[in-house]
């Protein structure tokens, strides 16, 4: 039985030569969209005006204002576009492939989307699915559910939530692939998503709240899952004007048994029990748990000094943010030449933007995790593995040396990632963290490392690099060569740099 972080993640770890040889069955290649059968679906405006500011500008803005203005079906469908949206579409020996404006590993997408309207001009309160190959809204509960998003989450400032937006992960998606492994990626990939909710929200202005807190079962129930095949991971509030009533109102209705079904999305799935075991063992809450210390100095490794990284005030960006969100894919086509100074002071740049936990500065969920970086072909910066203070935004040399091509053969020998510039490296102590926010705090840190590399994937897109995160590794080894201590290790890493074909707006 699984029921630690330590735990779940040793269990979980490729260790060289003792790889299980896995052949993927076609026949039950799980669904990539979620349909409900029955449910009519509701349309969404699709004559939308995106957005035309720089990336840089939105990450570097002053915080958005603590009052919500009026929200109308437009503006939803606007956010939802922002979010996730198809991107491209090209052809397989399945048939048609679509690309998606959030990275997803082996490009299986297990995170679903849903919100639960309050006052919003145009469309009846209540909770919907978000139906990204349509860009409509499947009806779940055709009533206002503000007083269970009240009791089951955590809201801010006492007041009712304009939006709530529920991320999940299904299960078998990414299990098809990555088996046992596969909770790794519904947390990366659930980040990633939670990052373009995000900036959408910098782009418009709102406020927002992140909430990784809630209670789990009650919020699966709400939400129509069965929790065998699908799970809440996170959920983000934009905060309302109206003020939590002191009655919180009734019992859920029952709904159809048909909702719960459609979290199956292949005729025949198989159980990883590793995956509900460490979910369960994750479910329990630490309230108001404070880290004693910085994760970056309880990883085994002290820079020496540290320096202020070369943030230029212009990002050299060649396409705007929506641009970006649009031309983002997961390249590997990393060609041998030097990141420049400026390029790498604004990558840096954007993982210490200050909007790491939310725009009320109430959640810290980032201190779980410490951020470091590979140089390579880096101007300004020798070869070797540095540690990123993001607070002061600086630079500290750990250990000079090569890097690149022992992680590129820790990567399960993915040679492709010796062309590339710089790796930036997610870290945790897992002990720390267990200590810390139990074993929710596994999920903590890996929502946070998929919310800092789909920024990253943004970052290089406008700035007309390439970027590819990488979740396959063998853990042990890249601790090793890290000089890592026991209890600490490599989350995610995600590679950037000069492609060979310089991407360009449209």
């Amino acid at each position: 039985m699984i029921k630690s972080s330590r735990q779940y993640h040793d269990h979980t770890s490729y260790q060289r030569d003792r790889m299980t040889p896995h052949y993927l069955d076609w026949q039950s290649q799980p669904r990539v969209f979620k349909d409900y059968p029955g449910v009519t679906p509701i349309p969404l405006p699709s004559d939308l005006s995106l957005p035309e500011e720089k990336l840089s500008d939105l990450l570097k803005s002053a915080k958005v204002g603590e009052k919500m203005g009026e929200m109308d079906v437009e503006a939803l469908s606007l956010i939802l576009r922002l979010t996730h949206t198809l991107t491209a579409k090209a052809r397989s020996a399945g048939g048609d492939y679509y690309f998606r404006s959030v990275a997803s590993a082996g490009a299986l997408y297990p995170t679903e989307l849903y919100v639960a309207t309050h006052s919003v001009h145009g469309l009846d309160d209540g909770l919907y699915h978000f139906a990204i190959h349509r860009h409509c809204l499947y009806p779940i509960r055709a009533q206002d559910i503000s007083s269970h998003v009240v009791r089951f989450t955590q809201t801010p400032d006492n007041r009712v939530p304009r939006l709530t937006f529920f991320l999940s992960a299904i299960f078998f998606r990414s299990a098809w692939k990555y088996r046992e492994r596969s909770y790794r990626y519904h947390l990366l990939d659930s980040g990633h998503l939670v990052e373009n909710l995000v900036l959408a929200f910098r782009a418009l202005k709102l406020p927002f709240q992140l909430c990784y807190e809630f209670d789990d079962s009650r919020v699966n129930e709400l939400l129509g899952l069965d929790e065998a095949k699908e799970v809440c991971l996170a959920v983000v509030h934009v905060p309302g004007n109206d003020i939590v009533p002191e009655t919180t109102g009734g019992e859920m209705a029952e709904l159809p048994g048909g909702m719960r079904s459609a979290s199956q999305v292949a005729a025949k799935e198989v159980d990883y029990p590793a995956v509900r075991e460490f979910h369960q063992a994750s479910a329990s809450l630490i309230p108001e748990a404070e880290p004693e210390s910085e994760m970056r100095l309880e990883l085994g490794v002290v820079p020496e000094t540290w320096t202020r990284a070369p943030v230029p005030s212009d990002w050299s960006e060649v396409m705007n943010y929506s641009e970006a969100l649009y031309k983002r894919r997961s390249r590997r086509n990393f060609v041998k030449e030097p990141l420049s100074e400026k390029h790498v002071g604004a990558l840096v740049d954007s993982i210490c933007a200050e909007d790491l936990a939310d725009s009320t500065g109430g959640a810290e969920y980032h201190r779980s995790l410490a951020i470091g970086v590979l140089a390579g072909d880096v101007d300004g910066m020798g070869p070797g593995f540095y540690l990123l203070d993001t607070t002061e935004v600086s630079v500290g040399l750990v250990t000079s040396g090569d890097f690149i091509e022992s992680m590129a053969h820790i990567c399960l020998d993915q040679q492709w990632l010796t062309n590339a510039a710089a790796h930036f490296l997610f870290l945790t102590n897992l002990d720390l963290m267990e200590q810390t926010w139990g074993a929710r705090g596994y999920r903590y840190a890996m929502l946070s490392a998929g919310r800092m590399g789909q920024r990253l994937y943004m970052a290089a897109t406008a700035m007309g690099m390439g970027c590819c995160g990488i979740g396959a590794l063998y853990d042990g080894e890249a601790a090793e060569r890290l000089g890592l201590n026991e209890a600490s290790r490599l989350l995610y890493l995600v590679a950037v740099g000069p492609v060979k074909s310089k991407i360009a707006s449209a």
